[in-house]
């Protein structure tokens, strides 16, 4: 059987890699009640560099034609990571103030700005099917900003605009992956995300305590075996066929709330997570 034409070891991956990601979203909602966000976002990027180092020094950083850092879209890889930081922001902010399902959902609201990305910048038709998934979708978000319900519904906004950021980001890497390779992505991302997110440091520097560089230390770890995983499952089926079970995460993360926090979703944010999980995989598949 080829490694394409496996879809249950390719979505015992994926679900793996949403188990990696909700642990990772514990974590670094540990890591925020003891520093400001710039600070985790910041540490969770080096941290993620850090990973990375072995294979830089392996292989060097250069931009000779076969180098890490030989591209010819540095501006691509540019709004990438912009884009990708934002959506840090706004996802790690929100899991510091929402109950940790609900933050990991709506960050998971990305394939449903991906429609409008798509048409606005690669002119792409969005099908009458995709149509309505994007309506259900943002019918479930509703369900869950609550309007009217004061700061936790800014705090949800934010963390809309995570998936806003994050879909944004996807359809750049979209256009990348067309002619790059999948380490000098990841490595342009680590270096522009880790540069850049220094500087709000400069007014907002806190200074760790052990406990904290370790939760961050072992988000990184949890994101890049996230990654991997996530990597290696799309490997053995199509994106289309397994890539809905990346929403285990918002079960996992649900788990997660009710263990540590005793976070209980009300009817509310059941059924606009039902709503956005429907929508999310039905424009995924399409």
């Amino acid at each position: 059987m080829a490694a394409a034409d496996q879809p249950a070891r390719g979505a015992v991956l994926v679900s793996g890699a949403a188990l990696m990601f909700a642990s990772m979203g514990v974590l670094i909602r540990l890591a925020s009640l003891q520093l400001p966000n710039e600070q985790v976002v910041f540490f969770r990027n080096l941290f993620g560099l850090l990973i990375l180092l072995p294979l830089i020094v392996q292989r060097g950083i250069d931009t000779a034609p076969d180098g890490l850092l030989a591209t010819r879209h540095p501006w691509l890889h540019l709004a990438r990571s912009l884009f990708g930081l934002a959506a840090m922001y706004c996802f790690f902010y929100a899991l510091s103030k929402l109950p940790l399902a609900d933050a990991v959902l709506l960050n998971f609201t990305a394939p449903l700005f991906i429609p409008f990305v798509a048409v606005l910048w690669l002119r792409e038709q969005v099908t009458a099917r995709v149509a309505v998934a994007i309506l259900t979708g943002f019918a479930g978000v509703l369900f869950i900003l609550k309007p009217g319900s004061g700061l936790y519904s800014w705090a949800a906004l934010i963390g809309l605009a995570s998936g806003a950021f994050a879909g944004i980001s996807m359809v750049t890497l979209r256009r990348l992956s067309a002619t790059e390779p999948p380490m000098r992505v990841v490595l342009y991302y680590g270096i522009i995300c880790t540069g850049v997110s220094v500087f709000p440091l400069l007014w907002s520097w806190t200074t760790p305590t052990p406990d904290a560089l370790a939760y961050l230390a072992g988000a990184g770890v949890f994101a890049t075996a996230g990654q991997y995983l996530l990597s290696k499952g799309y490997g053995y089926a199509p994106a289309a066929q397994i890539g809905p079970f990346t929403y285990a995460s918002v079960v996992f993360a649900g788990g997660y709330g009710w263990l540590f926090w005793g976070e209980m979703p009300d009817w509310m944010s059941a059924a606009g997570t039902v709503l956005v999980v429907v929508a999310g995989v039905l424009a995924m598949r399409r």
